[in-house]
Order: structure tokens, then C-alpha cells, then sequence
């Protein structure tokens, strides 16, 4: 029997467990992440039944705890990190022209402990005593084993390290894609806009997740009685190490999906991205920066020389307002097209301008000692995060599902599931910026109705169950779409990049044969040459 057949009869089961294609892993990891994402949002929408009027309705104030700390820790370790790179698993091989991703088998190990560790982490919520307060970041002395005694934090611990292991193994994965495995032709400066911000979340994942690592097991054998950190100058150290994966974390959920948004401007306007070598050089920058502002999360704590760290954060202007003079150049002049794709790349840049701007308050310490620990921290993280990276990532769903899938995802569907998020996004996050002004602290589970918050409160739990209704709706789009099984053809928007040159869905190997690479946009300059076909061309050639 030839190994082809041997292939074809293989049992579906180990497309799963054993998949070495780059196209089957990014799938499974996006598919993991997003359930993840609805396990995340079912314990939010449990912590914003109990928010939504004064006195306890449904959980304790423990149970509480535990919410905020699974949502936040579900949400950071098991949804947004792993599926920015899910993004790149799938897509850096065909924009850069390669068969398959550097080291797959690494890669699907990476997956396993990502899957294994979300589940030791999950697992920890079921226990007697749960993972406690400690919060997503597991601040010491609330995670040492006198304050949250029991198997259910240490379990979380495991499963935090466990996941951090197998995005660490799929970020070498993507660097060595990157660095070796380009078509003839594209040097550096001629890969796609998407491929450079996985370029740069890499290298973060790759610098910043080891600390996460070991943080992790010293708190872990901490909790074991080692006694690694021990009062004031042990909480600082362990915030110092913590925070330096924390915050260069932050950018590796933001960058790739600033590539998705960036991706569907371009094609949607029929325009190359405008500024592509100062889009380049202000990812480098931000990446560095990332790596120097960790502190400005401890302005505080008395800890740290704030001077410094303000400086270093407020810097992070430069970068970004370089992305946005990009975004907006692109645009202006273009043939533009108002596809889904489109309307919510744009969106994207203006949920996250309000997370932007609310970062130059907090990043200065005076300021930042007003609003610490209160619910205008909560607004700012939010609307960076969800309000802003979500935006950016189903921009680049709606662009690319036709590449995966080889059918469109539905216009008007798509339109509502915009206008639903629109809505719910800004309906629970904005009111916590005024939440937050009036003193509205974070973490707890009840307020007294004196303090006059109960209205504001009410309108985010509205809002939260709205972006539920908008998910749902997405997901209809999902079934619907691929019930249809119209082909959407290799190339449906007219693309710019490689992974437009092949067959929708790619073949194992990705390509027959790889087009000439001039720019970052080669198949823009064939069409416009007229060595390539355009989209109406390929649909008025004959079956």
C-alpha cells in the first residue's frame, strides 16, 4: 500500500491528535481558543447578573472571586493569546510561500500543552476551595497557600505553565516559519503586513512567556512551603517578574489583530497599505518599548522609579499613532468597498482609540494613583482587549473564512453581528470609566445603593448579554455558511498577498506554483500588470 493511500484511510481522530499540518493545527487551536472564549464569557455574564443590583442575588461573595479571577485567567491564558497565534499558525505559510510551518511536530506539542493546561486550569474551579482571589495575575501574598489554601490553586498554577509551555513552542514554531521558510523573492520588507505583527508577537511570546514560566513554578514552590517570596521586597519581586511577561502579553493580543485589521483595509480600498516601511519600523518600536513599561502597573506600590516608567509608557504614543496615520492613509484615495471585513477593521481602530487614550491617563502615576484598582483600569483593559483586539479579529475572520473554508461568510448576518457588538461593547464597558470616577472599586461582588451605582451597573449587564446575542449570531453565520457550500473561489475580494494565489481551501502542499514576489503586495502588482487574473476574470473563466 502507497503511503498516500495509507494516508487517505487513516482514521479522522488523528488529524486532531497527531496533525502536522499547518492549516489542521491553526484550525484546532482557533476552534479550542473560541470555546474557551465561551467558557470565559458565560462566567462574565455570572459576574454581571451579581453587579447588576446592590446585595447579593446569585453567588457568594468567595464564588465571586472565583469568577473574576476563571474569567480573567480564561480569557488571557486560554482565549486571546492562543488565538492570535492560531492566526499565524494558519496563515504565515501561505503569505510568505511556504508548505507548511517550521517544525510541525513542536508545534502540535505546543498545541497538547496548551489544551492540557486549560484544562488543569479550568479544573481548579471545580474543586472545594476553587482558585480563590488572587485574580488572573495571581497576586502574592492572595496566592500564597495561607490565603488560598487547597488543590484548586495550585492546580491553576500547573495549567498557567502548562499553557505558557505550548505558546512559547508555537511561537519558535512561527520565528523559524518566518525566518527560513520565505519564498524566493521576499526579503523582510516584502512580507505581508499580517506576517510582520506575527513576526513581532513571536519574538514577544518567545522573551516574555519563559518569565510567566518561572514565576509560575517559583509561586509554585512557594505554596510548597520553599518560601521564595517573602513580605514587602517579595511582593515586589514577585509583581516585577509577573509584570514583565504582562505587559509585552498585552501586545502579543494586539498586534496580530492590528495585521487582520490592516489586511482587510488594504484589500477592501484596492490600495497597497499605505506607509508599509513605517508600519514596520513602529511594530520594532513598539515591541522594544513593550519590554521596558512592565513597572508602570506598580506606580503605586512605592516599589519602582515611576519616572522611568512613565516616560517609557507615554512613549508607546509614537507607535501607535503611526499605525493609525497608516490605517487612515490607506483609506484616503481608495476605491472603497463596505464589506464586513472592512467595517470592522475600521471599527477596530476606533474601540481601541478609546483604550489608547485612556492608557495616557493611567500612564501617568499621578493620575494612576487616583484611578488604581478602581473600575476606569477595568474600562481602560477592556476596551484594549475585547472592545478593540475582538474587533480587529474578526476583521480578519470575515476576510480569510472563504480562504479556510472556501465559502463567504454572509454580508448581512455579518452587518447585525457588527452593529450587536457595537452596541454591547460599548454598552458594559464605557459606563466603568464613570464607575470608576466615582470610586467604584474593583473585585467586589455588592455595593450598597447609596453609592448610586446601581443604574450604570444595570446598563453593563445589558450590554454584556447584547454581546452574547452578537456571538450568537456569528456563530449562526458559521452554520448557515458552510451549509450553503457556495464556493467563494480562490480569490473573492481580489487579494494582495500569496495566500490568494491558491485554492480555497489551500491543498496539503499550499501551492502548485508560487507567483513572482516584487512587493508586499505581489499579486496587487500581477493583476496590475496584467500577469495575473482579478477576481471577475476568474469568474467569467469557463469550469
Amino acid at each position: 500500500m502507497s503511503t498516500i493511500a495509507a494516508r487517505r484511510r487513516a482514521p479522522a481522530w488523528t488529524s486532531v491528535i497527531g496533525a502536522t499540518d499547518h492549516k489542521t493545527l491553526g484550525r484546532n487551536l482557533l476552534i479550542a481558543a473560541f470555546a474557551f472564549f465561551i467558557a470565559g464569557g458565560v462566567l462574565a455574564l455570572l459576574m454581571r447578573l451579581e453587579l447588576a443590583a446592590p446585595g447579593m442575588q446569585f453567588v457568594s461573595h468567595d464564588t465571586y472571586s472565583e469568577l473574576f479571577t476563571m474569567h480573567g485567567s480564561t480569557m488571557i491564558y486560554l482565549f486571546v493569546t492562543p488565538l492570535a497565534l492560531a492566526l499565524g499558525v494558519y496563515l504565515v505559510p501561505l503569505q510568505i510561500g511556504a508548505a507548511d510551518i517550521s517544525a510541525p511536530r513542536l508545534a502540535n506539542v505546543g498545541f497538547w500543552l496548551y489544551i492540557t493546561g486549560g484544562l488543569t486550569l479550568e479544573s481548579g474551579f471545580l474543586t472545594a476551595q476553587g482558585p480563590g482571589k488572587a485574580g488572573w495575575f495571581a497576586t502574592w501574598p492572595l496566592s500564597t497557600s495561607g490565603a488560598t489554601p487547597g488543590t484548586g490553586m495550585n492546580l491553576w498554577v500547573l495549567g498557567v505553565i502548562m499553557s505558557a509551555l505550548g505558546m512559547i513552542a508555537i511561537g519558535v514554531c512561527l520565528l523559524g516559519t518566518i525566518m527560513r521558510r520565505r519564498a524566493p523573492g521576499m526579503t523582510l520588507l516584502r512580507m505581508p503586513p499580517f506576517t510582520w505583527t506575527q513576526l513581532v508577537t513571536a519574538l514577544m511570546v518567545i522573551g516574555g512567556f519563559p518569565v510567566l514560566v518561572l514565576v509560575m513554578t517559583l509561586l509554585y514552590l512557594d505554596r510548597q512551603g520553599v518560601h521564595i517570596f517573602n513580605g514587602f521586597e517579595g511582593a515586589i519581586d514577585y509583581q516585577n517578574l509577573f509584570w514583565f511577561y504582562g505587559h509585552p502579553v498585552v501586545y502579543v493580543m494586539f498586534f496580530p489583530f492590528v495585521g487582520c485589521a490592516l489586511e482587510a483595509i488594504a484589500t477592501n480600498t484596492g490600495r497597497r497599505l499605505f506607509g508599509y516601511r513605517l508600519f514596520a519600523l513602529s511594530l520594532l518600536l513598539f515591541t522594544a518599548l513593550s519590554m521596558s513599561v512592565w513597572a508602570h502597573h506598580m506606580y503605586t506600590t512605592g516599589g519602582i522609579t515611576n519616572r522611568y516608567f512613565a516616560f517609557t509608557s507615554t512613549a508607546l504614543l509614537v507607535p501607535a499613532g503611526i499605525e493609525y496615520f497608516d490605517m487612515l492613509g490607506t483609506l484616503i484615495g481608495g476605491s472603497i468597498i463596505y464589506r464586513t471585513s472592512l467595517l470592522f477593521g475600521v471599527t477596530f481602530f476606533l474601540q481601541f482609540l478609546v483604550g489608547g487614550a485612556s492608557g495616557i491617563f493611567v500612564a501617568s502615576p499621578t493620575l494612576d494613583y487616583h484611578a488604581h484598582d478602581g473600575y476606569f483600569v477595568i474600562a481602560h483593559f477592556h476596551y484594549t482587549l475585547f472592545a478593540g483586539s475582538i474587533f480587529g479579529f474578526f476583521a480578519g475572520v470575515y476576510h480569510w473564512f472563504p480562504k479556510a473554508f472556501g465559502v463567504t461568510l454572509r454580508e448581512g448576518l455579518g452587518k447585525l453581528h457588527l452593529v450587536l457588538l457595537i452596541i454591547g461593547t460599548n454598552m458594559t464597558f464605557f459606563p466603568m470609566f464613570f464607575l470608576g470616577q466615582e470610586g467604584m472599586p474593583r473585585r467586589v461582588a455588592t455595593y450598597p445603593r447609596s453609592t448610586g451605582w446601581e443604574t450604570l451597573n444595570t446598563v453593563e449587564t445589558v450590554g454584556a448579554f447584547i454581546i452574547a446575542l452578537a456571538i450568537v449570531v456569528f456563530l449562526w453565520n458559521v452554520v448557515v455558511s458552510l451549509r450553503s457550500h457556495v464556493a467563494a473561489g480562490p480569490d473573492p475580494w481580489d487579494g494582495q498577498s500569496l495566500e490568494w494565489a491558491t485554492s480555497s481551501p489551500p491543498p496539503r502542499h499550499n501551492f502548485d506554483v508560487l507567483p513572482p514576489v516584487r512587493s508586499y503586495a505581489p499579486l496587487l502588482d500581477l493583476k496590475k500588470a496584467g500577469e495575473w487574473p482579478r477576481r471577475r476574470e476568474l469568474e467569467e473563466t469557463p469550469a
